[in-house]
C-alpha cells in the first residue's frame, strides 16, 4: 500500500485530502509545515509528498528540494493558489512529478496522485532491476537512475563475457576510467592486472619505451632493458586513457599489437605474443582526427568495436542527488562524522550549475564541503565551486530570486482580482483560493492589500 504524506498549513484543506487519500485506499499522514515534513520523512520514507507551495518559513519549493535530498525517489505533487508557467517550471526542475492549482476537485488531485503513484511503482521496479545488477555484478560507483544510466548498466552486464575492445568516450571528468574498472571487474580477467595509462602524461619521444619496453642500449640513456607498460598488463586489462594524444609511431605499434598480439621492444626485432584486453578512452573526436590526420583511420576502425559515451553530468542532472548522497556519506565515513544536510538554497545551485567539470567536479566540491562544513548543514557558502565566477552564482541566485518574485506578483494578483470578485467578501475569497481567512489576511498584510480600493484600483 503506497504511502502519502500531505504537507499543508490550512487545516480545512489538509483533513480533506487526508479523507479523500485514505476513502482511495492509500496510508496517509499529514504535517501543517515544511519543517514538520522534512523531519518525518528522514524517519519514515513516503512515496509520494502532496505539498502546498506557498507556506510560511519553509515553502514548497523548498520542501521538494530537501525531499529530493533525502528520498530521490520519493515523488511530490505541489499545490498552488496561483498557478503560473513559472511556479510549473521551477517545481518541475526541482524534480515535482506534477502541479495542481487550487482550488480544484478532489477527482482532479486523485487522478494526479495515481499517475505519480504509477509511476513511483514503474520506478522502484526499474531500481529493484538495478540493485540486483548491482548486487551481481561489481559496479561500485557507477551511481544514476537516470535512462541513459541504466541503459549503460544493461551495456556493462553485455559486456561481462566479453572480450571485445572497447572504446569509450566523454568529456574530462564524466566517469571513464571507473566504467573501464567496472568492465574488468566482471571479466573473466578480474583476477589479473588492470593497468592505467594516461597517453597524454607520456612524452611523445618516450611514448614507445614507456607502452613497450626497450633493450640495453637501444637509443642515448637506455642503460638497461626495460619492461615495459604491456608486459605487465599480461594476461589482464589495459587502459589507455586519451589515446588520442599517442604519436604516430605508437600508433602503428598498438594497431600491429590489436591485429595480431604481438608487441616489440624498442631496439629488438624479437616479437613477443601477449595476451592482454584493450579498452581506450578519450575526451577528443577521434573521428575528426582521422579526417585531419592525427590519428590513423584503421586504427580507429580497430579500436571502435564496442563504443561507450558517457553524457556529460548537465546532460542528466536526474543523478545529482543519488551522486550527492553517495559522495557525502562516502567522505563522512572517512571522516568519521555525521553525513550533513545540504540546505535548500544550496541544493538548488548544485542542481542548477553547468558542471564543466563533470562527476570529477561534483566530488572535489562535496568532498571540501563535507571536511570544511561547520554546522549540521552544507551552504552555498560551504560549496565554494572553483570552476563558478561571482557573476555565475550571483545569476543563479537573480534567477531563483526572480521566479520568487514573480511568483509573489501572481499571487497578489490573484488575491486582488478573487476579493474584487466576492466584493471584499474575505471569508469568500479565502475560500475560492482555498486557504483560511487567517492565511488571506496575512497575505493581505504581505502585500499590503489594505483596503477596498486597492483591489478597486486597476493598477495595484
Amino acid at each position: 500500500m503506497f504511502h502519502i504524506l500531505v504537507v499543508e498549513d490550512q487545516k480545512n484543506m489538509r483533513e480533506s485530502l487526508v479523507i479523500a487519500f485514505k476513502r482511495a485506499g492509500y496510508t496517509v499522514d499529514s504535517v501543517e509545515s515544511g519543517e514538520k515534513a522534512v523531519e518525518f520523512q528522514k524517519n519514515h520514507v513516503c512515496d509520494l509528498v502532496v505539498v502546498d507551495l506557498k507556506m510560511e518559513a519553509m515553502d514548497g519549493l523548498e520542501v521538494l528540494s530537501l525531499i529530493k535530498r533525502i528520498t530521490p525517489s520519493t515523488e511530490v505533487v505541489v499545490m498552488t493558489a496561483f498557478g503560473t508557467i513559472d511556479s510549473a517550471i521551477q517545481a518541475m526542475r526541482n524534480g515535482a512529478y506534477d502541479y495542481v492549482t487550487k482550488p480544484f476537485q478532489l477527482s482532479d488531485i486523485l487522478s494526479v496522485v495515481e499517475r505519480a503513484l504509477e509511476k513511483k511503482r514503474l520506478s522502484d521496479k526499474v531500481n529493484s532491476l538495478q540493485k540486483g545488477i548491482r548486487e551481481k555484478y561489481k559496479f561500485e560507483g557507477v551511481i544514476g537512475n537516470s535512462p541513459v544510466m541504466m541503459r549503460l548498466l544493461n551495456i556493462l552486464v553485455e559486456l561481462t563475457n566479453s572480450e571485445s575492445t572497447v572504446l569509450i568516450t566523454g568529456e574530462s571528468g564524466t566517469g571513464k576510467e571507473l566504467i573501464a574498472r567496472a568492465i574488468h571487474s566482471n571479466s573473466l580477467r578480474a583476477d589479473k592486472p588492470f593497468v592505467v595509462v594516461n597517453c597524454g602524461a607520456l612524452p611523445e619521444n618516450l611514448q614507445e619505451s614507456e607502452l613497450f619496453g626497450h633493450v640495453l642500449g637501444s637509443f642515448t640513456g637506455a642503460v638497461k632493458d626495460k619492461k615495459g607498460i604491456f608486459l605487465e598488463a599480461q594476461g589482464g586489462t589495459l587502459f589507455l586513457d586519451e589515446i588520442g594524444e599517442t604519436s604516430p609511431s605508437t600508433q602503428v605499434k598498438l594497431l600491429r599489437f590489436l591485429q595480431n598480439g604481438e608487441i616489440r621492444k624498442v631496439g629488438d626485432n624479437k616479437p613477443i605474443y601477449l595476451d592482454i584486453r584493450i579498452i581506450v578512452a578519450t575526451n577528443k573526436d577521434l573521428e575528426e582526427a582521422t579526417k585531419n590526420g592525427s590519428f590513423r583511420k584503421d586504427l580507429f576502425y580497430r579500436l571502435n568495436v564496442i563504443r561507450i559515451h558517457l553524457p556529460p553530468l548537465r546532460e542528466r542532472k536526474e543523478d545529482i542527488p543519488l551522486l550527492l548522497n553517495y559522495f557525502v556519506n562516502m567522505y563522512s565515513n572517512k571522516l568519521k562524522k555525521r553525513p550533513p544536510e545540504i540546505s535548500g538554497d544550496a541544493l538548488t545551485l548544485l542542481l542548477k550549475y553547468p558542471w564543466p567539470g563533470n562527476v570529477r567536479e561534483l566530488e572535489n566540491v562535496i568532498e571540501r564541503a563535507v571536511t570544511l562544513a561547520k554546522g549540521s548543514h552544507i551552504t552555498i557558502a560551504d560549496l565554494a565551486l572553483q570552476s563558478a565566477s561571482p557573476a555565475d552564482t550571483v545569476n543563479v541566485m537573480i534567477e531563483m530570486g526572480g521566479i520568487r518574485a514573480a511568483l509573489a506578483q501572481e499571487e497578489r494578483k490573484t488575491i486582488i482580482e478573487s476579493l474584487r470578485k466576492h466584493a471584499g467578501n474575505r471569508k469568500q475569497a479565502a475560500c475560492n483560493l482555498g486557504i483560511s481567512t487567517t492565511t488571506l489576511w496575512r497575505k493581505m498584510k504581505e502585500y499590503q492589500i489594505v483596503s477596498k480600493t486597492s483591489y478597486n484600483t486597476e493598477n495595484t
